[in-house]
């Protein structure tokens, strides 16, 4: 990427709408834009000062108008890149906005390639690593809950989290450096044990990180769940409830569903990606016994289980498929409230839920809701004050944590001191890349891949 260039894009999407946006950016951005843009006034946007806004109009480079539209002007280094930005706004047609993008290329912009905005302001120092990283998040948000966990994170709380982590193994690493300088001598704190207690701060504070990341990739990418159940329990009548239309096939025939059915739903304020399975019985059909296969993988793999049982059938057993979810977050359904008596008991123990509902009408949906919540602790998540780290960032943590954890072990074993400064340096070096102070272009070139060309 060359960063000396002045590049440009569609910032909105596509299709029709209000206002569509392009996005010039760099050091000709407001010459290109004067090329092409008349302001009412006369004034020129080169000489102009920053945020401010132009009404007039927009024509390609031989004067054929294009539309009317609004230039907003950023100066260098207090723009989103760093850099000088115009924005030029049109009606939001299709063929409009891309002969507005069209113009500015003719008249000299580069088209931007996947993130390049972002990039630009992460090589700027408007962004580090993590807070680009919750750009995309932001944009990506399904619910309350993700969208409070990407401005966290945009507003700085994982660089915090880890700035705080970095300085106590700096302060380490010192220690290190001043027994080796001299050996001799006793540094002003007791030494070794100082030390010590210093990799155990870090130790903690890191594996903290780390076991937020489940909890983080629940919020941002939703919770995976699996509705299983015998076969005619309503396990599809449910999915259909949830998802608010028939996604699912509905019949009096036990057995409908022979493989699995996704879609994600926002349910009482927590994103669910639901999964309806083919009904867990005894079958000589081999199509079925495919289905049910799968509907084990799927239990296996899922953050939470929603066992949904015929509540009018109180002969049935579902010994065996509570056996399947032992040890998962489960909330037990007793189905067909509309016909059936059928009390449920109540909470089982801290993973298992139980409420009864009626699919068809929709009674106890609320309570359904609530139980989710409940097992799933999503409830008591503040995505605005807590730290997610995505994957590759927890990645970097691990490597961090592992690298402090063989310091320790060293260092109590009576490995030389220079061997932990080593390891020391190497967590300093993981907890770097995470926030981008010191990081490879491939992995830059990696995190922005994952960004649409205008952002």
């Amino acid at each position: 990427m060359n960063t000396d260039t002045t590049i440009a894009a569609i910032s909105t999407p596509t299709g029709e709408g209000g206002i569509g946006v392009v996005r010039i950016s760099g050091s000709n951005a407001a010459d290109i834009a004067d090329s092409i843009f008349t302001a009412a006034s006369g004034k020129r946007l080169k000489g102009s000062v920053g945020y401010s806004a132009h009404f007039g109009t927009l024509h390609d480079k031989s004067g054929d108008t294009i539309d009317q539209c609004i230039a907003l002007v950023f100066k260098a280094h207090k723009s989103y890149t760093g850099e000088d930005i115009v924005e030029l706004s049109v009606h939001g047609g299709d063929y409009v906005v891309r002969a507005a993008l069209r113009a500015a290329i003719d008249a000299g912009a580069v088209p931007a390639e996947r993130g390049e905005f972002t990039r630009r302001a992460f090589l700027n120092g408007k962004l580090d690593l993590s807070e680009a990283e919750a750009v995309m998040d932001i944009i990506s948000a399904s619910d309350r809950q993700a969208l409070s966990a990407g401005l966290a994170a945009l507003g700085g709380a994982v660089s915090e989290k880890c700035g705080r982590i970095r300085d106590e193994l700096k302060f380490a690493a010192a220690t290190v450096a001043a027994f080796s300088d001299f050996p001799d001598e006793e540094p002003e704190f007791s030494g070794i044990d100082k030390l010590g207690e210093l990799l155990e701060n870090a130790a903690c504070r890191l594996g903290t990180l780390i076991s937020d990341y489940d909890t983080g990739r629940m919020i941002k990418n939703g919770i995976n769940t699996v509705i299983i159940g015998p076969p005619n329990a309503g396990k599809s009548t449910l999915m259909n409830r949830l998802t608010g239309y028939d996604r699912s096939i509905v019949t009096p025939v036990a057995g409908t569903t022979r493989d699995t059915v996704e879609e994600t739903v926002s349910f009482g304020g927590v994103t669910l990606r639901l999964c309806d399975t083919a009904g867990l019985h005894d079958t000589a059909d081999p199509v079925e016994k495919i289905g049910v296969e799968r509907t084990k993988e799927r239990i296996a793999s899922a953050d939470l289980v929603i066992v949904l049982l015929d509540g009018s059938d109180a002969s049935y057993d579902s010994s065996e498929i509570m056996r399947l979810v032992c040890g998962k977050p489960t909330v037990v359904v007793y189905n067909k409230s509309d016909i059936a008596a059928y009390e449920p008991e109540g909470i089982k123990d801290e993973r298992q839920f139980t409420v009864s509902v009626s699919a068809k009408t929709g009674d106890g949906i609320e309570r359904l809701a609530d139980a989710i919540k409940e097992v799933t602790a999503a409830e008591h998540i503040d995505g605005s004050s807590a730290v997610y780290l995505n994957e590759r960032q927890r990645d970097c943590a691990v490597r961090a944590e592992r690298s402090v954890k063989e310091a320790l072990s060293a260092l109590e074993s009576g490995i030389t001191v220079d061997a932990v400064g080593v390891l020391i340096d190497e967590a300093l070096s993981a907890l770097y890349e995470l926030t981008g102070e010191r990081v490879t272009v491939e992995v830059t070139n990696e995190v922005f891949s994952k960004f649409c060309v205008g952002k």
